[in-house]
């Protein structure tokens, strides 16, 4: 069956994520002393324990109401648990969120993805994201695309799923039939439409019960007849499924 669209994971997919820097907790006290309200900081871990609470609050309130898969607004969170937040206007929050993003842990783009990418847009495919995220998600993956001449434009933003701006997430098959929807309308079928992500349970398995096709991305090996292996095996599929998608051994495997 060919591939007319590509909608990708983020996390783990596109991104790697890696440990926090060494020096996070010198950089929390700078970002904290940032707030205008002269308040003694809380350690990384206390902010991360009184996020959570309000997660599981916010979480509970959603399920009560039938929401199977909630997600929270990220920005709301933060200002819930530490205050202090409130005082800074949504530029100001939005730095800040993204500059706590970066010391929770680390991001960089995939081995041999931005190749990838960049030979998918040449063919003009519609390519689009569904994945858990943030705000600051897109922002580290447009900073992230940047490094490669490429920039979150190449997905189509009406295939682009980012569960904060919904309220629900991944597992939960609204996410695949909004999506289906949105391709239907383009003229592509769910058996036209590949899911990339690293996740059986939040991308491969909801993906295909909704008549996706599905590569499950791993970081070595390959195993075309199940759509399982690394960036490398995924191109080789995409060389076979994809239209005008040739690989060119010569380039980088960035």
């Amino acid at each position: 069956m060919s591939v007319r669209a590509v909608i990708f994971d983020v996390y783990q997919t596109l991104l790697e994520v890696g440990p926090p820097p060494l020096d996070a907790d010198a950089r929390w006290r700078a970002l904290w002393a940032r707030l205008p309200e002269n308040t003694p900081p809380p350690t990384l871990a206390a902010f991360a324990a009184a996020c959570e609470a309000v997660i599981r609050h916010e979480h509970a309130l959603a399920r009560e109401q039938g929401v199977a898969c909630p997600e929270v607004y990220w920005p709301a969170v933060t200002a819930a648990a530490a205050p202090a937040l409130r005082a800074l206007d949504p530029s100001a929050l939005d730095d800040w969120l993204f500059a706590h993003a970066q010391l929770v842990r680390t991001v960089r783009l995939a081995p041999h993805a931005g190749h990838v990418l960049r030979r998918l847009v040449s063919t003009g495919l519609a390519l689009g994201i569904a994945s858990n995220a943030q705000p600051y998600t897109w922002r580290e993956l447009e900073e992230v695309l940047q490094t490669i001449g490429l920039d979150r434009a190449c997905f189509d933003p009406a295939l682009c799923f980012g569960s904060f701006e919904q309220g629900f997430s991944k597992p939960d098959p609204h996410v695949f039939r909004l999506l289906s929807a949105r391709l239907r309308a383009r003229g592509i079928s769910p058996d036209e439409t590949l899911m990339v992500g690293d996740r059986l349970d939040n991308d491969i398995a909801p993906a295909r019960r909704a008549g996706w096709q599905a590569w499950h991305l791993r970081r070595s090996g390959k195993n075309p007849a199940e759509l399982a292996g690394d960036w490398p095996a995924l191109e080789l599929f995409l060389a076979q499924t994809v239209a005008g998608y040739s690989p060119d051994a010569s380039q980088s495997t960035s």
